[in-house]
């Protein structure tokens, strides 16, 4: 059983030719409304990826932004530890998704910052709690350090890109960042496969974009290259990738299945728009695995080896 402790929001969505530059204006299309938020994105990405029970520790106002919110999260069998701060907004983000997918994000916090370290619930019968950082740093710390007393698996997404203490480090099992992320942490010396060796985490995780991703647990390095797809929204996509990794973990699968499924539900929630929308069924991904091209693999694989450094 897997617990996620983190943000939630409500996605403001607008599409438009490009992302605007300061002082330009856009004239957009499309807007829309999604439930989002990178802890309720990756609980929701666990529970859809199946074999695992998953619940979350999330903090909404007392408004209209919370409903869908939860009627996302609990469409998808997700047990919600609702905290409810008086007075305080349920949490917001404005995005902008140009005509290649990519996206810009400004995010207000709202509720979020009000989680605090009491509000962890009981953490019996839980295998593993999966912690980003889009809530208190504070708080992110006292709950990995609770769960690593309780004897569960720490697994820390560490976005947006922040530093982190020794004590926090110390308390993770597995830590996951893309590669700006890595080379905030890592010191930004090196290949990627240095970066991953410098960490002390037992293991750590990069997200390379296109190119894959790569992993090292303890001496041993793992690389799974990317499912080339046509891309609609890449919003929720590292999500995807974090929560489908975990579910996999959590299921008692090697890294290497973990690696490969994250990767495959990752590139079909770039086929969406949307954070919590685009995140594929279990059943999805595993037809599309069955389906995936395998030309160029080996290609591909010595590519991003040599890319990473890896030994």
């Amino acid at each position: 059983m897997v617990l996620v402790a983190g943000s939630a929001n409500l996605d403001f969505v607008v599409r438009a030719p490009h992302i605007p530059a300061p002082g330009e204006t856009v004239l957009g299309g499309a807007f829309q409304t999604f439930a989002g938020g990178k802890g309720a994105n990756q609980a929701l990405a666990c529970a859809r990826a199946g074999g695992v029970a998953t619940h979350m520790l999330l903090a909404l106002g007392e408004d209209a932004f919370a409903a869908p919110i939860e009627a996302s999260l609990r469409s998808a069998g997700v047990t919600l530890h609702t905290v409810r701060p008086s007075g305080v907004a349920t949490g917001t983000a404005f995005i902008c998704v140009d005509d290649q997918g990519e996206n810009a994000i400004t995010v207000a916090p709202g509720a979020n910052a009000c989680l605090q370290a009491a509000h962890l619930p009981a953490l019996q019968g839980l295998s593993h709690l999966l912690l980003q950082l889009e809530i208190p740093l504070p708080t992110v710390a006292a709950y990995a350090l609770a769960a690593q007393a309780a004897g569960l698996r720490v697994v820390l997404n560490a976005a947006p890109a922040q530093a982190l203490s020794p004590a926090l480090l110390a308390a993770v099992d597995l830590l996951v960042v893309n590669e700006g992320e890595l080379r905030t942490l890592a010191g930004n010396q090196g290949s990627v496969a240095q970066c991953l060796a410098r960490l002390p985490c037992p293991a750590v995780v990069v997200t390379l974009g296109a190119r894959g991703c790569v992993a090292r647990e303890g001496d041993i390095f793992h690389a799974q290259t990317s499912f080339h797809v046509p891309v609609v929204d890449t919003t929720g996509a590292g999500d995807t990738f974090c929560g489908a990794l975990v579910a996999a973990l959590a299921s008692q699968h090697t890294m290497a299945h973990a690696l490969r499924q994250a990767s495959a539900a990752a590139a079909l929630a770039c086929t969406q728009m949307g954070a919590q929308s685009s995140v594929p069924q279990a059943a999805d991904v595993a037809a599309f695995l069955t389906q995936a091209s395998q030309a160029n693999e080996a290609e591909a694989l010595l590519a991003l080896r040599q890319f990473a450094g890896l030994p």
